[in-house]
């Protein structure tokens, strides 16, 4: 048998010591402990296909909490499924014990389990739910007190008309426009239907 750990967090700037510090209480070397910094959506997350690959009947993987594995409900099952039954790996939840596939195999204890997982993945799908709610009414108030998000839109030159005159004459080429307009091309042909009422060139 030999023991894994699996960790993750949403983001590059996110902490993942305490998930590190609960694996590490459980004696599992570094190489073996798989980390992804990627939201929990769904599971096509580089450090935890290549944790799978890995896997072999009989080992084991330990997770900190259910919603570490994923944040998807029908996923989360899933996955559990795969790993329990497919790989023939045993689980062990540290945060919920009863989620531990070494112990209670007898047919009541399965569907403790079972049910266990039911929940926790709904809770950690329900969450998951509530995060991107706050979040689009966290962009919403933004919005509505004037922050903007994405790139500042570049403001047209002053004498944009004058340069775009110039190199509908040749006097100027492209090369040369964009350089004094400091736009990029498809930016400036855009800016040229705007400047045009949307009609083509």
């Amino acid at each position: 048998m030999t023991i894994y750990g699996y960790v993750r967090v949403s983001a590059a700037d996110q902490n993942e010591d305490r998930q590190l510090v609960a694996l590490n209480e459980m004696n599992i070397p570094p190489g073996r402990i798989f980390t992804d910094k990627q939201s929990g959506k769904d599971f096509d997350r580089p450090a935890y296909r290549s944790l799978v690959k890995r896997l072999k009947s009989g080992d084991l993987l330990y997770i900190l909490s259910i919603d570490r594995l994923g944040r998807n409900y029908d996923e989360i099952q899933n996955q559990w499924r795969i790993l329990t039954k497919d790989k023939g790996i045993d689980i062990a939840v540290i945060d919920m014990p009863l989620l531990d596939t070494r112990i209670n195999k007898d047919l009541m204890g399965t569907f403790i389990s079972d049910l266990v997982l039911q929940i926790l993945s709904f809770v950690a799908h329900t969450e998951r739910d509530h995060i991107r709610k706050r979040q689009a009414e966290g962009i919403a108030a933004a919005k509505a007190k004037g922050v903007r998000f994405g790139r500042p839109t570049k403001k047209f030159p002053v004498n944009f008309g004058e340069l775009v005159r110039q190199w509908e004459r040749g006097k100027l080429t492209i090369a040369e426009l964009l350089k004094l307009t400091g736009l990029k091309e498809a930016t400036f042909y855009r800016r040229l239907r705007e400047l045009r009422g949307g009609k083509e060139k």
